[in-house]
């Protein structure tokens, strides 16, 4: 099982087994990591990774947890 947390002002964060992909359908090579963070701010040197950016650049954005209301039917 995997665990996703959004720090607010920060990076998302993926614990625990998965895989990520490209949006060509190819896997991102993890180095057998088991955490990582996804970056939110747009600054990072190391897209879609995190590598700390946020911080020097004042990066902003509370998300506290909701329920998101029920999809839209499909016609």
């Amino acid at each position: 099982m995997s665990k996703v947390t959004v720090f607010n002002h920060g990076p998302i964060r993926i614990e625990g087994e998965f895989t990520i992909y490209d949006s060509e359908g190819n896997p991102f090579g993890l180095g057998g990591r088991t955490m990582i963070g996804l970056c939110r701010c747009g600054h990072s040197e190391n897209k879609p990774f995190c590598d700390g950016s946020h911080k020097r650049q004042g990066f902003e954005s509370a998300c506290p947890a909701r329920d998101l209301p029920p999809p839209a039917p499909k016609l």
